[in-house]
C-alpha cells in the first residue's frame, strides 16, 4: 500500500469526491476515535469519508497525558473489563499496530506506608501484568519489580528520602497522541477513505426521521456541499451534545467535559531516571519523561466553558506544583515551566458526584435512524471503540456479508520495517549525513516514512537545520507537515505536527516566522499570509499566558478568547 500525502490538493479532491455519490459511512470528528472509525470502515470495504471542523486531533486527542496504558487506578474502582481491554490494546499498539509511535515507558510508584501498602500495590501490579499477558496480545513491556528505598533512590535521586520507604517499578506505553491520530487518518486515506480537515458540518440531511448525510462547509474556501451517506457516525468527543442537537435529538446519553492540565519542564530540573506516579487526594499525578523534558499532570475538574480552547489557571498550575514539590529535593517554580496545555476528557455523564468518579468506558448509541454516536472511553482503547461503533453502523446498513473488523492486524503507515531500520540507524546516519540522534528522532516520529523527510533534506540541505528556538525539530518537518500531513495553519505545525508549542519557553514563537515561510512554500502563501499566520499565533500564545495568570476558569476563559482563531 502506497502512503497517500495529506496535501491541500488531496483535501480538495476528497471534498469533491464526497459529494459525487452516496457513501456507506460518513464519520464526523477527526479525533483518534473518528480516525479509528474511518480506518475500520474503509478496511471492511465500505465507502468512507471523514470530516473534521478544525485540525486532526486538535481537541482532546492532542492534549492527553501521552500514555497508552491500562489505567492502573481503575483496578481500585473494580473496572476490570476496562483495564483488560486497555492492556490488550496497549499490547497491539506496541507490538503490531504502531511500534514506531508507541514505546514502553518506566514508572516508579513510591510507597509511603509500611506493612500493608507494598502487598496491596504489588498484588494490583501482579494483576495488571497478568491481564497484559492473558489479553491475547504480547504485553510488550517488562514485568514490574519491587525496590527498597535505597534501590529507588538510585533511579530517582531527585526524590526526598522522606517521600518514600520503598517503591514499585512498572511499565506502560507512551505516545505522541497528535502524531498518532494524524497517522491513523493518513492510513485510512491510503486505504481509500476520503478525508478532509477544516471541513465543518453545518447541519445533518434528513429524509423523514432518517439522517442521510450532512451539509459540509469547506472552511478554507467557504464552499458548502451535501455529503450523502447511508450511515453517519458522530464521533465528536466533548462536542457530542452539540452535534447531536443538529440532528434534532437530545441523544441517549450526554457527555461531560473534565479539564486536565499538564505542563513541561526541562529534563535537567528533576533528577530522575524514571517516570513517577503519585497519589493525590483527588486522583493521580504523573511525572512523565518526554524527550528532553518532563511532562507533569494532570488535574480533573469540571469544565463548561469554551470547548475549543480550554484554559489553564494559576490555580491549576499551583496545584500541580504543590503536589509534585512534596516529593522533590529541588522544588519546581513557575519559572521552570516551558509550556502548558489543557485537554478536555469526554466522559459519559452519569450520577457520579465528580468527573473524577465517572467511568472511562465508552458508549455507542443510535439516537435517530441513520446515525450512530460514540462517546466516552480513553485514548488507549480508540481502536476497540471504533470497531464497536462501525459494528453498530453496519447493522444499520442492512447489507449482507460486510466483513468484521480487521484493524487488529493493520499496521499504521510507517510501522512496517521500523524495527529493522532502528537497528540500522547508525548506518542511516552515515548515509544521510545526519547525527544518529536525528535519525532516531525521525524514526520515532515517522517510522519507515522518514525517507520522505530525508529526501527533502537531500534536495535542500538547509532543511536539515533545526527550527529556530525548537532544536528538536528539523526545518524539513515543518515543510513536510504542510505537504504530506494535512497542516493548513501555522498552529497545526507548531502545536501538533511538532510540539514546539509546549516544549519551548517561547512556546513556538521563535520558530513561527521560519515555520510559516516553509509552510508557505507548499501552500502558496503570500508574505501577507505568512505575516497573518505569525501574528495570529503570537496573539494566541499571549492570550494563553494571560489566561494562566487568572485564578478561576471564567477569567482564564475570557482572557484566552481574545485571540483570533484562524481555524
Amino acid at each position: 500500500m502506497e502512503a497517500v500525502a495529506l496535501s491541500a490538493a488531496q483535501r480538495s479532491r476528497a471534498l469533491a469526491g464526497m459529494a459525487e455519490r452516496e457513501l456507506d459511512i460518513l464519520v464526523v470528528g477527526g479525533g483518534v476515535v473518528g480516525a479509528g472509525c474511518a480506518l475500520d470502515a474503509v478496511t471492511r470495504g465500505l465507502s468512507t469519508a471523514l470530516v473534521e471542523a478544525r485540525d486532526w486531533a486538535s481537541g482532546t486527542s492532542s492534549r492527553s497525558s501521552k500514555l497508552m496504558h491500562g489505567g492502573l487506578r481503575y483496578l481500585e474502582q473494580f473496572e476490570f473489563g476496562l483495564v483488560a481491554e486497555s492492556l490488550r490494546e496497549r499490547g497491539l499498539l506496541l507490538q503490531r499496530i504502531a511500534p514506531h509511535l508507541v514505546h514502553p515507558v518506566q514508572f516508579l510508584y513510591p510507597l509511603k506506608h509500611r506493612f500493608w501498602e507494598r502487598p496491596y500495590v504489588g498484588s494490583g501490579l501482579i494483576l495488571y501484568d497478568t491481564m497484559g499477558l492473558t489479553s491475547g496480545t504480547a504485553r510488550g513491556v517488562p514485568h514490574h519489580k519491587h525496590l527498597t528505598r535505597r534501590g529507588a533512590l538510585k533511579v530517582a535521586p531527585g526524590l526526598k528520602k522522606s517521600a518514600l520507604i520503598g517503591a514499585v517499578q512498572y511499565y506502560d506505553g507512551q505516545v505522541d497522541d497528535a502524531r498518532h491520530t494524524m497517522t491513523v487518518v493518513r492510513t485510512a486515506a491510503s486505504y481509500g477513505a476520503l478525508v478532509a480537515n477544516r471541513a465543518r458540518v453545518l447541519d445533518y440531511l434528513r429524509e423523514g426521521d432518517q439522517v442521510v448525510g450532512a451539509l459540509v462547509e469547506d472552511l478554507m474556501t467557504g464552499e458548502t456541499r451535501e455529503v450523502r451517506a447511508k450511515q453517519v457516525i458522530n464521533s465528536t468527543g466533548v462536542w457530542t451534545d452539540d452535534t447531536q442537537h443538529l440532528a434534532d435529538t437530545r441523544g441517549e446519553f450526554h457527555v461531560h467535559a473534565s479539564k486536565g492540565v499538564h505542563f513541561t519542564v526541562p529534563r535537567d530540573r528533576i533528577q530522575l531516571d524514571t517516570g513517577l506516579i503519585l497519589r493525590t487526594e483527588k486522583s493521580v499525578l504523573f511525572v512523565i519523561p518526554w524527550g528532553r523534558h518532563w511532562l507533569i499532570g494532570t488535574t480533573d475538574t469540571d469544565w463548561d466553558l469554551d470547548k475549543a480552547r480550554p484554559s489553564a489557571t494559576s490555580t491549576d498550575i499551583e496545584y500541580l506544583l504543590e503536589h509534585v514539590n512534596r516529593v522533590l529535593v529541588n522544588p519546581l517554580t513557575t519559572a521552570d515551566i516551558e509550556g502548558v496545555y489543557v485537554g478536555l476528557r469526554p466522559l459519559v455523564a452519569g450520577a457520579a458526584e465528580s468527573t473524577a468518579k465517572l467511568s472511562r468506558d465508552h458508549s455507542v448509541a443510535r439516537p435517530v435512524p441513520g446515525m450512530v454516536v460514540v462517546a466516552g472511553g480513553k485514548y488507549t482503547t480508540y481502536r476497540k471503540m471504533a470497531e464497536d461503533t462501525v459494528d453498530a453502523a453496519v447493522r444499520g446498513l442492512e447489507q449482507e456479508n460486510v466483513p468484521e473488523s480487521v484493524t487488529r492486524d493493520i499496521p499504521l503507515l510507517g510501522a512496517d520495517g521500523y524495527r529493522a531500520l532502528w537497528n540500522q540507524r547508525h548506518e542511516l546516519a552515515e548515509i544521510w549525513g545526519l547525527h544518529v540522534h536525528r535519525i532516531e528522532h525521525l524514526l520515532n516520529r515517522y517510522g519507515s516514512l522518514c525517507f520522505e523527510v530525508l529526501r527533502l533534506i537531500a534536495q535542500d540541505r538547509s532543511l536539515a537545520d533545526p527550527l529556530p528556538g525548537a532544536d528538536d525539530y528539523l526545518r524539513a518537518e515543518a515543510l513536510y507537515g504542510a505537504s504530506n500531513e494535512g497542516a493548513l495553519h501555522l498552529d497545526d505545525v507548531l502545536a501538533r505536527r511538532t510540539r514546539a508549542y509546549f516544549e519551548t519557553f517561547s512556546r513556538g514563537v521563535e520558530a513561527a516566522p521560519d515555520a510559516a515561510r516553509l509552510m508557505g512554500r507548499v501552500l502558496g502563501w503570500t508574505q501577507a499570509d505568512v505575516d497573518r499566520e505569525v501574528a495570529a499565533y503570537e496573539q494566541a500564545i499571549e492570550a494563553d499566558r494571560k489566561a494562566q495568570e487568572a485564578t478561576d476558569d471564567q477569567a482564564a476563559d475570557a482572557a484566552r478568547l481574545v485571540a483570533v482563531d484562524l481555524g
